[in-house]
Parts: structure tokens; C-alpha cells; sequence
């Protein structure tokens, strides 16, 4: 794919995500609230050592610009406080103001750091631009834009290493990035840095997994970035647990063919690259939380339990009912997100029934063309493709594992009626192995058509994408809460 597609796609990518980002008013149900007072507690050198309230100069923000249209299901949505007469709205903006400050408690606040200290340099630089109120709050989600952009050109970057002898799969997988339908990429929430974070841990693995012999520039950039997924979010630890499988493998063939020292001095700095920042987080972690991950505390305020070992085997998960929902939710979700709107979901139930559908049937294809002898793919697309896999399979399996192990109890979300992770968003390191995997089996599925009806499916398929996520996000335009009528 020539450069100018490519660039293409990301101006593409950063128009579809300031627009969604600008139409849907705060705060969203993925604890956006949570996320933009970390932001703003990071912005002030304010890192968290317990879960506790609203930070003072987050509280005014989140008492103000939010619409209760998420949740509220019925009764009368009033105007934008900022619209109204400020007698008739100060008493109650002061109520919410103390209630952020004294009652609310910010269960992310044991999140890890990465994300938020950028979001805290970026909230400092709208302040230094003088923006303020709802237009400073717009400001913070919109990082997104720059850091899916990223994504969507590492994604092009990576194709073109992978497989530069498809044009098609070099134009379709940054395509696909730059038009998946997910909600959450219009709000502020750490979930947004996990593709890139996660898509350049699986393009460095990979790239070691390839090279002769280790390069210490490369050796860093594995460290660091492995690092950076931990530093990130705490969901992005099954693909660190197989990068660090494949780069075993590789020190391995290494010392049969005799290479031990230099694999041995390489597998050092990317041990000392990525453990000096991750057991710096942990002890931190430990010192305030009183564990090496802060989860502990996170989920006693949840108020989940530990379920026995010997209760695992009585879960809904081992029903063929309960596998496909956990399936289909994480992989509806995964393309849609999770957004409620009056709290029901934004997302139709065919257009993500579809979707779910047509990604087990086209990654079925690519393992099956993967395991023949000839499949046509080369030795380092043989090795992408298998790593892909692991790392969604290590994805799908941890949220399983999951769902197996706490007693949920009165959780509103997973529950004990239906104890499941089922939020796909919480995936999204996995995002660009995803990818290659979907395409590859696009790619599979269009074998025996001529170019020319590639590309018209191909097209087809991204329209369908965008048509479907515009049906089910119209209604956010025109809402008085958001970036347009303010």
C-alpha cells in the first residue's frame, strides 16, 4: 500500500473519532467519571495511594457537565445547567459538587500510571491553551484522536512488514482500524492507549522473533514496551505473558545454534528495560495498597469474593448457552462497545450477532489454512499468524478465567445472575493481532475473486461499519449536553 493511502486513513481515522468524540455528551458508562479525575489528579502530581474521593478541582467538572441520558431511563432530561439561570441551578451543582467531593470513591484509582500521567500533560497543555469548563473537558477526550491515528499507522507500518506481498491485507487492516465501531474511543478511559501499547508489544515481539541476532536498540524497545503494557492496564497481562513465552522460544534457538551469550545478554536488557519501571508501579502498589497490583483493594470495594476451586465446574460458562454468551459478548463488545443509552444498549442485537459471527468463521479459516503444510503463507507470516492466535486465545481465556473465579455477589456488572466478563473494550491490547487475524481470513474467504471484487467487499464490509455505527450514535448529535451546541 503506497504512503498516501495510508495517510489517507489516518486523517480518516482522526475526522470519524473527533466527530463521534465531539456528538456523545459526558459521562459515559465506562466510568468516565473515573478516568477524567485520575487525569486531573495526575495533571496536579496528585498519584493515588487509596481509593478515595473526587479530587477539588475535578469535582466543579464532574458535577456540571454530565446528562443523566445514560442511565435514566424515564422523566424529564432538563437543560444544560450552563443554559439555565444560575439561581435555579446552584444548589444543586453544590449538592453534586460535595458529593464528588466527600461520597464518591474512584474505584480506578489503583490503575497503573501510563495513561493517566499522558492525560495529565495533556489537560495541562488545554490549560495552557486557556481552555476551561466543558471546552477543556472536550480537550481531554480528544487524545484520542492522536493516539488512534498512532494506531492506525503502526497497524499500516506492521502490515507492510507482515505481509508486503498482499497489497490487500496492507490496505485492509488499517482500514478495518480506522473504522471499528468501538464506543469507547469516545470517551475518556485507559482503554484507549491498550491498541497501541499492545499492537507495538506484538510488532517488536515479533521483529525479535525474526532478527539473526538480537540488536540492543531492539532488546530496549521489546523492554520498554512490555513495560509500557503493564504500565498501561492491568488486562493487558495475558499478552505480556505471551510475548514473554515467544521470546523464550527465541532464546532458545538461540542457544542451539550456538548463540547463548548474545541471546543471554539480550534476555537481560529486556528483563532489567521492562522490571525497573514495572517493580517501581508495584511497590508503589504495595506501599499504598497493600498489594503488588492494587486489585486487592478494588475488589473488596466491589465487594467480590473468591470462589473455590471446586465450585468452578457448576459455572454457566461450561453450558453450551453460557459459552456462546461469553463469546458473543466479548466479541460484540469488542466491535461496539458497551455503550447504554436511556440503559439499553446503543448497539442493534443482529448488527452485533453478525459481526461475531463472521469473526469465528473467518478466524477458523485462518487456522485451518495455518495448520496445512502449504497455506501459502511464508515462514514470518506462519509466525504472525501464530502469534496472533496466542495472544487472542491468552485474552479470551484470562477473562474466562476470571469470570470462573469471584463470586460476584450483589455486583450490578458481572453479577451472580450472569457472572461473566463480558466488556470486549477491556480487550483492546489485542486489537491489532485481531486484525491480522480478521483480514488474513478476509483475505482467505476472497482467494478465488479478482482484485477489483476484493476490494468492492472489502469496501462494502467498511460501509457497513460505519452505516451501522452512525444508525445506532445518531441520536448523540443533537444533544444539547455535547461539543456541538455548546
Amino acid at each position: 500500500m503506497k504512503n498516501s493511502w495510508l495517510i489517507l486513513l489516518c486523517l480518516l481515522a482522526a475526522v470519524k473519532v473527533w466527530l463521534f468524540a465531539a456528538a456523545f455528551p459526558f459521562f459515559s458508562v465506562t466510568d468516565e467519571q473515573a478516568h477524567i479525575d485520575l487525569a486531573v489528579k495526575y495533571s496536579l502530581g496528585k498519584i493515588p495511594r487509596e481509593i478515595g474521593p473526587a479530587d477539588p478541582v475535578s469535582a466543579p467538572f464532574l458535577a456540571t457537565y454530565g446528562t443523566p441520558e445514560y442511565l435514566q431511563v424515564s422523566g424529564q432530561i432538563l437543560p444544560p445547567p450552563w443554559q439555565q439561570p444560575i439561581d435555579q441551578v446552584s444548589g444543586r451543582l453544590l449538592s453534586r459538587e460535595l458529593f464528588f467531593s466527600n461520597q464518591f470513591q474512584n474505584h480506578e484509582s489503583t490503575q497503573p500510571p501510563l495513561y493517566y500521567g499522558l492525560a495529565g500533560a495533556w489537560w495541562n497543555l488545554g490549560q495552557a491553551l486557556h481552555l476551561d469548563g466543558l471546552a477543556l473537558l472536550y480537550w481531554l477526550r480528544f487524545l484520542n484522536v492522536p493516539l488512534l491515528v498512532a494506531f492506525v499507522g503502526l497497524s499500516g507500518w506492521v502490515a507492510r512488514q507482515i505481509f508486503r506481498d498482499s497489497p490487500f491485507l496492507c490496505f485492509a487492516i488499517p482500514a478495518v482500524a480506522a473504522l471499528l465501531p468501538q464506543s469507547v474511543f469516545y470517551s475518556v478511559s485507559n482503554d484507549v492507549l491498550c491498541p497501541l501499547i499492545g499492537g507495538l508489544c506484538f510488532w517488536l515481539v515479533w521483529e525479535y522473533s525474526q532478527c539473526v541476532r538480537p540488536t540492543l536498540k531492539l532488546s530496549v524497545a521489546v523492554g520498554l514496551a512490555l513495560a509500557a503494557g503493564f504500565l498501561t492496564k492491568i488486562s493487558n497481562l495475558p499478552l505480556l505473558l505471551v510475548a514473554i513465552l515467544f521470546l523464550g522460544l527465541k532464546g532458545l534457538t538461540l542457544m542451539v545454534r550456538g548463540q547463548g551469550g548474545p541471546g543471554l545478554i539480550s534476555w537481560c536488557v529486556i528483563g532489567l528495560t521492562a522490571a525497573v519501571p514495572s517493580l517501581a508501579w508495584m511497590a508503589w502498589c504495595q506501599a499504598h495498597f497493600g498489594d503488588l497490583t492494587g486489585t486487592t483493594v478494588k475488589i473488596h470495594f466491589l465487594n467480590w469474593g473468591d470462589k473455590p476451586v471446586s465450585q468452578w465446574l457448576a459455572h454457566p460458562l461450561f453450558t453450551a448457552g453460557g459459552f456462546w454468551y461469553f463469546i458473543k459478548g466479548n466479541l460484540a463488545t469488542f466491535w461496539c462497545g458497551e455503550q447504554l443509552w436511556h440503559r439499553l444498549p446503543m448497539t442493534r442485537e443482529n448488527v452485533t450477532l453478525a459481526l461475531a459471527e463472521l469473526t469465528l468463521g473467518l478466524v477458523l479459516l485462518v487456522l485451518v489454512a495455518w495448520l496445512k503444510p502449504r497455506s501459502g503463507f511464508t515462514s514470518a507470516q506462519r509466525l504472525a499468524v501464530f502469534q496472533a492466535f496466542a495472544v487472542c486465545s491468552a485474552m479470551v481465556a484470562f477473562f474466562a478465567l476470571l469470570s470462573l473465579k469471584y463470586d460476584f455477589r450483589d455486583c450490578f456488572y458481572p453479577s451472580a445472575e450472569h457472572p461473566f466478563f463480558v466488556s470486549g473494550r477491556l480487550m483492546l491490547g489485542m486489537l491489532l493481532p485481531f486484525l491480522i487475524l480478521l483480514c488474513a481470513g478476509l483475505d482467505r474467504l476472497t482467494a478465488q475473486f479478482e482484485a477489483v471484487t476484493k476490494y468492492f467487499l472489502l469496501v462494502m464490509f467498511l460501509g457497513f461499519l460505519l452505516g451501522t455505527e452512525v444508525a445506532a450514535d445518531w441520536a448523540m448529535f443533537p444533544n444539547a449536553y455535547n461539543w456541538f451546541h455548546n
